[in-house]
């Protein structure tokens, strides 16, 4: 059993409803119900594929108009030169392949996309590709052009940024969120040591970062690409974990007070083990999970899956309302990191790789779905 040890960068002064110590094992499995999604093609629109190139690992963003929605992703598992695609109408089509700077052609980790915007009410598209160093490029005029890929410090990560948060105080503060293992953060290569979730602050809409501080950790456990939500009341932040050990469920931490401080992480019920949470609200307060499926005893282990609940499932440590298959994946592991919005009438569009047809290489595919469809 892992140690409950807290980091120092975490409070001993944990919200009450949220603490449960770590050494509390929950659930491997689940009990909720199970919908399934795979064979209903009318839902699913093909982004981009390639005979023979494996494309994966993509994120969206979908801007103001709530209609022009960008994809990028990388032509390799993790790593390759960047792809970006545009949508104009909210992802049921997509433009061919758009110009994109000479360096995301040298991106070596999963590139990430954020709307971010500055204390001067300026707006920015913000990517972000990790490992030694993280760098970014910027967007000011809504994807059309892009600054080159520079460095944002002198540290690297892993899966950067998996996560970015806006924090209150004022416009253009944000909180990103990513983790090592000991490899990159100060150097390239280094030797691995243990999984650590960081995170970097900017206060002026993403043009400049912080040096990283420890977030969370835990002694026999790997827990790695953190996933955010606000509370609806918007008082308290929870993160949810992946564990990368796969000897644990995944896990969650909360801050009350903007991620200065945080609980000790506690583990999930297995209807949300799994990998590169995504989390969203729709309209009607419930909320929207996805992520590739890692719980222990799962008949859909290794799919493209959405958890349904609420926040104080969350809380709580309670299995939630439903889980969703969204398509099946022909590969024991190897799918699903997920970008995830929600149009205004409560329509989720869910986009990922997977290796969706046996034998070929994986490719990009989006699933569509709405919760007043289903009978929870």
């Amino acid at each position: 059993m892992h140690s409950d040890t807290p980091s120092s960068d975490r409070s001993n002064a944990t919200h009450p409803a949220s603490f449960t110590s770590a050494k509390a094992r929950p659930p491997r499995g689940y009990t909720i119900p199970l919908i399934d999604l795979d064979g209903e093609t009318h839902r699913q629109v093909v982004v981009d594929r390639e005979p023979g190139q494996y494309l994966g690992h993509p994120t969206t963003v979908l801007l103001e108009d709530n209609k022009t929605m960008i994809v990028v992703y990388p032509k390799g598992h993790g790593r390759g030169a960047i792809v970006m695609k545009r949508s104009e109408d909210a992802g049921l089509t997509w433009s061919e392949r758009l110009p994109v700077p000479e360096s995301w052609a040298t991106s070596k980790e999963t590139p990430t996309i954020y709307r971010l915007v500055g204390p001067d009410g300026k707006r920015r598209l913000v990517l972000f590709s990790g490992l030694y160093a993280i760098r970014q490029s910027i967007s000011e005029d809504d994807g059309r052009t892009w600054t080159e890929l520079e460095p944002i410090g002198d540290f690297g990560g892993i899966v950067a940024m998996a996560d970015v948060v806006a924090l209150k105080g004022g416009t253009g503060r944000y909180m990103a969120l990513f983790h090592d293992d000991g490899r990159f953060l100060r150097g390239s290569d280094l030797p691995k040591t243990s999984f650590t979730v960081y995170k970097t602050l900017t206060e002026d809409g993403g043009l400049t970062w912080s040096e990283p501080l420890p977030v969370t950790s835990l002694p026999g456990a790997d827990l790695c690409e953190p996933g955010a939500v606000r509370s609806p009341d918007g008082k308290q932040i929870a993160v949810l974990l992946r564990e990368n050990s796969r000897k644990h469920n995944s896990f969650i931490i909360f801050s009350d007070d903007e991620g200065v401080t945080w609980t000790e992480p506690r583990g999930l019920p297995g209807a949300l083990t799994g990998d590169r949470h995504v989390c969203r609200y729709v309209p009607d307060g419930r909320l929207v999970v996805v992520f590739r499926d890692m719980c222990h005893e799962s008949p859909t282990r290794g799919d493209f899956v959405a958890w349904v609940g609420t926040y104080d499932d969350l809380v709580n440590g309670t299995e939630g309302i439903c889980r969703i298959r969204l398509k099946e994946n022909h590969h024991g592991w190897d799918s699903t990191y997920p970008g995830v919005e929600v149009l205004p009438d409560g329509t989720v569009v869910a986009t990922t790789y997977g290796h969706w047809i046996p034998g070929e290489e994986p490719f990009i595919l989006s699933v569509r779905f709405h919760l007043d469809e289903f009978d929870i």
